[in-house]
């Protein structure tokens, strides 16, 4: 530790230095120490002409912390290499923790404009860094050294350092990695561009239509007119595909064919292989298989469905309201499977949705986590935020101690892309003083927002949602590693879903409905024989809602598949439909995202060849739960193995080690096609 220290001493110097010399030092806020509650960024104070020199004088510090260690001459050692790099970049972290969150959330054509100049420069930053050969050469020393004495944390920090550098392309030819950082760097620029077209789309989708494209379904749901619904379904099913400025599909294909030409440069045969090859799964037969599984599966139902429905369509048409012959269209789905759910459980969306107020079901999440978990979480006023909507909380142990800042930004609004997600402005860690810095965690999501002088009255998806991204938080909050690039969410993508599925288990556990689902105007609690129907219903139509999930996962594989040559003229719709034709979907159902709005795969790279995580982790989220009914839904015992084996582990062991080490047992692959109903 004392030759730690010695490094992070004259990195310090390095880092005094060169803010000496930064100009914008006295006002930019990013160069100066935030004298704020729990370190939380001013926002108030933090401009976009800050971000660009900032970032400039966040590489230039890490860049110097890095020469420090391969300028060190001692010998390679963990502490001396893999914990001062873990350790590095902190003014970086800093600043992109800011404007990556507020570039999704917040944004605006200043932000953008600064974005496409600060994304080249982290990127090829980032190549720099692991494309090193001389860092490489010390973490190579470490990696291949004797590990014996290293903690198992610590060697997982060490494998996943040594891998990135593998995987980014340290033992290519120079003349490949040059090819490679310029695939990089405009990977970077075509995701960016995709986002920012796909969200101009949404909202013209909200000018065309009158609702945001994030109250699509519950209009789709409750409104009786036929055609104004195949309206809605066209103008949602074709964004991104309108041949004007901001159509995606010119960007997406270019995006394709420069993944699928880095996967050839890195040896892999296909880009999905390559994602693919250090997750859970491992490879695309595998998750191809899995997938199908649940598709055939979710179909059989689903044709079923179709009858249930075309009985209550025949009904309007025997009234008259529709002509003869008409049958069950994409457009028609959910309105007749809400007539159909109506008729079978007696559940009206409407009805059960004035018992969700949105506030009260934030408080239900978290009056979960205290009962599970022994946290408490309470309102923090007068702390800077970002944007008006934004509530922020106070975090803390039973013991008293911090754990996180937790923000959230729930309603919709122009400035934010769709969907709903978590992340930080802070990750967890232990600072070279042996400090625990405690994150900054933050839900994004676009719920129904107020409307007609209602409060915000959110669908039971919506319920699902919330605890579902609530989950993502937990996960990071609760975080105990030592090693940032380990901590809290740094798992692989088709492990992280595990615990924001399984924290959905909590909305529907009677104590914890009875705390928030109360009638907005009078408190009334909800009846307990609407919960009983509710809880009843949660199997139905799930050979369209699983469908859609599985069909998308599928589709995103596919495209991931492809060669660059296979990428050359392809049509967009036609490879879409052959795939959609190839895996059963019937035509009733789309995927629940088409290629040209699919978000999740192509304005970032976190999802591409992993949208298919949502069911992996479901099965380990579905079994892990099962442990939790049989021992008693709120047993202590199960609660703190829970938390201790995987919540405040992150990345700091194989996952299904870790899973194992909870359950006792793999995984039962049948739990979630049994939990589906199907």
């Amino acid at each position: 530790m004392d030759n730690l220290f010695h490094i992070m001493k004259k990195i310090l110097s390095l880092t005094i230095a060169i803010m000496a010399l930064t100009a914008c030092c006295k006002t930019n806020p990013f160069l100066q120490e935030w004298d704020t509650p729990y370190g939380i960024p001013p926002f108030e104070k933090i401009k976009v002409a800050h971000y660009l020199p900032a970032v400039n004088a966040g590489i230039e510090q890490q860049n110097a912390e890095i020469q420090a260690i391969i300028d060190n001459p001692e010998a390679p050692t963990f502490e001396n290499t893999i914990a001062a790099y873990d350790l590095s970049g902190a003014l970086l972290a800093k600043v992109t923790g800011v404007l990556f969150n507020l570039s999704e959330s917040d944004s605006n054509p200043a932000l953008d404009k600064a974005l496409e100049e600060i994304d080249p420069l982290i990127t090829a930053h980032r190549d720099n860094i692991f494309m090193n050969p001389a860092l490489f050469a010390r973490v190579k020393a470490v990696y291949e050294g004797d590990r014996s004495g290293l903690t198992r944390e610590e060697q997982m920090v060490l494998k996943g350092m040594y891998e990135r550098f593998v995987r980014n392309g340290i033992d290519l030819p120079a003349e490949d990695q040059e090819k490679l950082r310029a695939i990089n760097t405009s990977l970077s620029s075509l995701m960016r561009k995709f986002g920012g077209d796909l969200l101009a789309e949404n909202n013209a989708f909200k000018e065309e239509c009158g609702i945001p494209v994030s109250s699509y379904s519950q209009t789709m749901t409750s409104s009786a007119d036929r055609a104004y619904r195949e309206k809605l379904f066209r103008a949602y099913s074709t964004r991104g595909a309108h041949g004007n400025s901001s159509d995606t599909r010119e960007t997406l294909l270019q995006i394709l064919k420069l993944r699928a030409k880095k996967a050839t440069l890195l040896g892999y045969p296909d880009y999905a292989s390559y994602q693919l090859d250090d997750k859970m799964a491992h490879d695309p037969q595998t998750v191809d298989a899995f997938l199908q599984e649940i598709m055939d599966a979710s179909m059989r139902r689903a044709k079923e469905e179709v009858v249930d429905m075309q009985a209550e369509m025949d009904k309007d048409i025997a009234a008259g309201l529709l002509p003869e012959g008409s049958t069950i269209e994409p457009w028609d789905w959910f309105y007749y499977a809400e007539r159909v759910r109506k008729e079978k459980y007696d559940l009206d969306e409407e009805q059960i949705r004035q018992y969700f107020k949105l506030e009260n079901v934030r408080d239900g999440a978290f009056y979960a986590a205290h009962k599970v978990y022994g946290i408490n979480i309470t309102p923090e006023e007068n702390l800077p935020i970002y944007h008006p909507e934004v509530r922020t909380f106070k975090v803390t142990d039973a013991d008293g101690s911090l754990l996180s800042l937790f923000m959230t930004d729930y309603l919709p609004r122009s400035s934010k892309r769709g969907g709903a997600w978590m992340d930080g402005f802070r990750d967890q860690y232990i600072d070279a003083q042996g400090n625990d810095v405690r994150p900054i965690v933050v839900n994004v999501c676009n719920f129904t927002p107020p409307q007609d002088g209602k409060p915000s009255l959110i669908t039971v998806d919506e319920v699902e949602t919330l605890f579902h991204e609530f989950g993502h938080a937990l996960h990071g909050m609760l975080s105990k590693c030592r090693y940032r690039s380990v901590s809290g969410t740094a798992v692989t993508r088709d492990f992280v879903e595990t615990f924001s599925q399984f924290n959905e288990n909590w909305a529907y556990v009677p104590e914890i409905m009875s705390q928030y689902a109360r009638h907005y105007e009078t408190g009334e609690t909800i009846p307990d024989s609407l919960v009983t129907r509710i809880l009843q219903s949660r199997k139905f139509n799930q050979g369209f809602l699983t469908g859609e999930l599985c069909a998308a996962s599928i589709l995103d594989l596919k495209w991931h598949c492809l060669s660059e040559a296979e990428l050359e003229n392809i049509d967009i719709d036609a490879f879409e439909a052959k795939v959609c034709r190839e895996m059963g979907l019937i035509d009733e159902i789309i995927p629940r995202y088409r290629t040209s709005y699919f978000n999740h795969i192509f304005a970032s790279d976190g999802y591409s060849t992993g949208y298919y995580s949502y069911l992996w982790s479901l099965v380990l989220a579905v079994d892990a739960f099962d442990l939790f009914e049989q021992n008693g839904v709120f047993d202590q015992a199960t609660a703190r193995s829970f938390r201790e084996t995987f919540l405040e582990k992150g990345g700091s062991e194989e996952p299904m080690t870790l899973y194992r080490s909870f359950r006792g047992a793999d995984p039962d692959p049948k739990a979630l096609i049994r939990s589906k109903g199907l």
